[in-house]
C-alpha cells in the first residue's frame, strides 16, 4: 500500500495547453477590464495626489506642513511595499482570486476613508492602507493574468495592461484640473472628493470581478485538477458557442505530482541560487526602470516651474502629452514582443531610451529646448521606456515558477518601488533645488546609463519567453519527472 501512495500524488493535467489554444474571446477582453484596471487606478492615484499636493497642504482642516504631505507620500509607498510582499505571499497560498478581491475592497474602503481624513495621522493611515491594497493589486493581477491569457499573447497583453497606468495617470490630471479650479468647487470639497470618487469606482471593478474565475493553473499546482478541468469545460463551452470548433492542443499534458505550500526559504533559495541569473536579470531590469522613472516623474513639475517658469495650475497641460505617449508605447510595441520577441524588443527599448535620455539631458544644459520641447523630448523618450518598464513586470512574472508567481512578482515590485520611490526623487530633487542645469544633466546622465546597464543585462542573461507555455518558460516545483529524469508530457 506504502509503495502505491506516490502514484496517488501524481496526475496529469491538459489544462495550460487548453487555456493556451482558446481564440481571442469576449472572456479574454473580461479578464483584462476586470482585472487590469488596477494600473490605471495606481496612475490615477498617484497623478492625483501629486497634483493635489498644495491643496492638500492648504486644507485648512488639515492644516498638513510640506513635511507632512511628503511623509503621507512616504507612507503610501511603504504600504504598497509591504502590501505587495504581504498579499503577494497569500495570493501563492489561497489562490489569485480570493486575493484580487481582498485588495481591490482595502483600496476601496481606504481611499474612501482618505476623503474624510481629520489629520495627519489619519491622512498618512488612509494613504499607507491605500498604497497597500494597490501594492497586493500588482501581485495577485499580474498572475492572473499571465495565467490565463494565450501564450501566443501574453507579451501584448501584459505590456498594454501595465501601460494602462498612464490612462489613469491622464485621468487624474484632467481630473486635477477641474477639482483644483475655484470656480468650479471649493477646492476644500474638490479634493477629498477625488478620493471618495475614485474609492466609489472600485465597486465596478468588484463587479466585473465577480465574473472572473480562478485561474484554473494555480488550481492545478496545488492538486485541485478537477476544479481546474471544470473551470476551463465552462470557459470552452462558451468559446466554442460564439467560434466554433476549438483547434487542436498545441502540446501535450503536463505532469504534476501534489505538493504543500511554497515556504518562503525555497522561494528565496530558488530566487538566489537555483535562478540567480534570473534574479540578476530581474533586479536590474526593475531597478534601472524604476530610477529612470521616478527620477523624471516626480520631479517633472520642478523642472517645468525652476527652469521654464511654468506655473503649477498649469502643469496638467504639459503632463497629458507625457502620459499619452507612455501609453501609447506599450499599445503599439507590445505585440512586437511576441512577433520578433522578448530578448530583442527588451534590449532595443530599454538602450533607445537611454540614448535618447543622454540627448535630451545635453539639450537641456544648452538651453536648446523650451517647456513644450522639453515635453515633448520626454514623450518620445518614455513612448520606448514605457514598453521597457512594462516588460519588466512582465520578465519577473515569467521568470519563476507558477507556485510562486505571485509573490516573485511582489518582491520585485516592492524593490523597484522602494528604489524608485526613494533614490530617484530624492536624487533629483537635490540636483534640481541647487538651481544648476549642469547638475541636471549628470542626473539625465546617470538614468540614461541606467537604461543602457538594463539593456545589456537582457542582451546577456534575457530569455526566450515568447509564444512559449509559462510551464516551457519556468517549470513548475510540482514537475514529475521519471525515473531515467525524462519529463513526462
Amino acid at each position: 500500500m506504502d509503495e502505491q501512495q506516490p502514484r496517488t500524488d501524481v496526475f496529469r493535467s491538459d489544462v495550460p495547453a487548453r487555456l493556451d489554444r482558446l481564440p481571442w474571446d469576449r472572456f479574454h477582453w473580461l479578464i483584462i477590464i476586470a482585472l487590469g484596471v488596477t494600473w490605471t487606478l495606481d496612475g490615477l492615484e498617484v497623478t492625483l495626489v501629486g497634483s493635489l499636493a498644495a491643496a492638500i497642504h492648504e486644507s485648512p482642516s488639515l492644516a498638513l506642513s510640506e513635511t507632512q504631505v511628503g511623509l503621507s507620500a512616504s507612507a503610501y509607498l511603504v504600504g504598497a511595499v509591504l502590501g505587495a510582499v504581504g498579499f503577494g505571499w497569500a495570493t501563492d497560498r489561497w489562490g489569485r482570486r480570493k486575493l484580487f478581491f481582498v485588495t481591490v475592497g482595502v483600496y476601496m474602503l481606504a481611499s474612501i476613508a482618505t476623503g474624510f481624513s481629520w489629520d495627519f495621522w489619519s491622512f498618512a493611515l488612509f494613504r499607507f492602507l491605500t498604497g497597500a491594497g494597490i501594492g497586493g493589486e500588482y501581485a495577485a493581477v499580474n498572475s492572473a493574468i499571465q495565467e490565463m491569457i494565450p501564450a501566443r499573447r501574453r507579451g501584448t497583453v501584459d505590456l498594454a495592461v501595465n501601460g494602462t497606468f498612464w490612462a489613469g495617470a491622464a485621468l487624474g490630471a484632467v481630473s486635477a484640473l477641474v477639482v483644483l479650479d475655484p470656480a468650479v468647487v471649493d477646492p476644500e470639497i474638490g479634493w477629498r472628493a477625488a478620493f471618495v470618487v475614485g474609492g466609489a469606482l472600485a465597486v465596478i471593478i468588484m463587479l466585473l470581478r465577480n465574473w472572473v474565475p480562478e485561474s484554473p493553473r494555480w488550481l492545478m499546482t496545488h492538486g485541485q485538477e478537477e476544479k481546474a478541468h471544470q473551470i476551463v469545460a465552462e470557459i470552452e463551452a462558451r468559446v466554442e458557442a460564439r467560434h466554433g470548433k476549438l483547434p487542436p492542443l498545441p502540446y501535450g499534458p503536463v505532469k504534476l505530482r501534489r505538493r504543500g505550500h511554497t515556504s518562503m526559504r525555497e522561494v528565496l533559495n530558488i530566487m538566489l541560487m537555483q535562478q540567480r541569473r534570473r534574479t540578476v536579470l530581474g533586479v536590474t531590469l526593475m531597478a534601472c526602470q524604476a530610477f529612470c522613472y521616478n527620477a523624471i516623474f516626480f520631479t517633472y513639475a520642478l523642472v517645468l516651474t525652476k527652469f521654464y517658469g511654468i506655473e503649477s495650475q498649469h502643469i496638467g497641460w504639459y503632463l497629458l502629452p507625457f502620459a499619452l505617449g507612455n501609453l501609447l508605447g506599450p499599445l503599439l510595441l507590445g505585440h512586437f514582443f511576441d512577433s520578433i520577441g522578448r530578448k530583442v524588443m527588451i534590449t532595443l527599448t530599454y538602450a533607445v531610451a537611454g540614448i535618447l535620455m543622454a540627448i535630451s539631458g545635453w539639450a537641456f544644459l544648452q538651453g536648446w529646448l523650451n517647456a513644450w520641447e522639453q515635453t515633448l523630448v520626454w514623450t518620445v523618450i518614455f513612448f520606448f521606456a514605457s514598453p521597457a518598464a512594462s516588460a519588466a513586470y512582465l520578465t519577473v512574472g515569467e521568470a519563476f515558477p507558477l507556485e510562486m508567481r505571485a509573490i516573485a512578482i511582489a518582491l520585485f515590485y516592492a524593490f523597484g518601488t522602494g528604489i524608485g520611490g526613494v533614490a530617484g526623487p530624492a536624487l533629483f530633487g537635490w540636483l534640481i533645488e541647487s538651481g544648476a542645469r549642469a547638475d541636471i544633466f549628470w542626473g539625465f546622465l546617470l538614468a540614461a546609463v541606467l537604461m543602457l546597464v538594463a539593456a545589456m543585462t537582457e542582451w546577456r542573461l534575457g530569455f526566450d519567453a515568447e509564444r512559449r507555455p509559462l510551464e516551457e518558460v519556468a517549470e513548475p516545483l510540482g514537475l514529475h519527472r521519471d525515473d531515467d529524469g525524462m519529463v513526462n508530457r
